[in-house]
């Protein structure tokens, strides 16, 4: 049963990206010559994100404390990181930011040409410049009034549990002196787990936006530290979650 219903919801998902695909190339194109920060197809790929999430019926999704990012002010948004779907159910807050990427995704059919086309900022894990480039950028794009949104983690958990955060992002919440947005997300792992294809049974999804810290609550100016203080606090947040949800 998981194995036919795993082929249908990939059906579907492959059959609504290959729909909306020319419609998003139409939009980025005639917006091109005055759409700097490619803020048109970012528009584009949150509508992919909504319909895909909510018209594949192997879960219901929960969106909470949405209203808490402060329009106008610009954030490092984080996230804990469970399965591959994060990314749909991230944009699905409709928040406008850049996402970083590995570069692997640039390979990806799609994927890789919707990053190019919005501009997201790409990043190999493995090359020291590659890294360091991806700060400048990233450190650019917040300096332009343009969130960034990533994984500290820098990959999916195997067993659903927050895992160590890397400094990346509290570097630059620290250099360009912007507030940090943390984002729980929980069920994901149990849909689609990390190398996974098969998609379990009916799952309840939450995502939960948790007040945003500004650079005056960071209480240190060094950024390992400031990686470990979100990290706990961020699996905090997530035992309280799951207490609240097996009540």
């Amino acid at each position: 049963m998981d194995i036919l219903r795993s082929i249908i919801v990939w059906l579907v998902g492959a059959g609504i990206i290959v729909i909306l695909f020319p419609l998003s190339f139409l939009v980025w194109l005639f917006a091109l010559p005055f759409d700097r920060k490619r803020k048109a197809i970012h528009f584009m790929l949150i509508i992919h994100a909504m319909v895909l999430s909510y018209a594949i019926p192997v879960w219901k999704i929960t969106i909470e404390g949405r209203k808490k990012a402060v329009k106008g002010t610009t954030y490092v948004i984080i996230s804990n990181h469970q399965s591959i779907l994060d990314i749909l159910l991230v944009n699905c807050l409709r928040y406008r930011f850049k996402w970083i990427s590995k570069i692997e995704n640039t390979r990806v059919p799609f994927v890789g040409w919707y990053l190019w086309m919005a501009d997201y900022i790409v990043v190999n894990r493995g090359d020291k410049e590659s890294k360091e480039k991806m700060l400048e950028e990233s450190y650019r794009c917040l300096s332009g009034g343009t969130s960034i949104m990533l994984f500290p983690e820098g990959t999916r958990s195997a067993d659903n549990q927050i895992g160590f955060f890397k400094r990346g992002a509290f570097q630059l919440a620290l250099k360009a002196n912007v507030p940090v947005l943390p984002v729980l997300i929980e069920g994901t792992g149990g849909v689609l787990p990390k190398h996974g294809l098969i998609f379990g049974g009916f799952h309840n999804i939450t995502i939960r936006v948790l007040d945003p810290v500004s650079p005056e609550e960071f209480g240190t100016t060094d950024h390992d530290q400031l990686a470990l203080r979100f990290q706990n606090m961020m699996t905090d947040a997530m035992k309280e979650l799951r207490a609240e949800k097996n009540r």
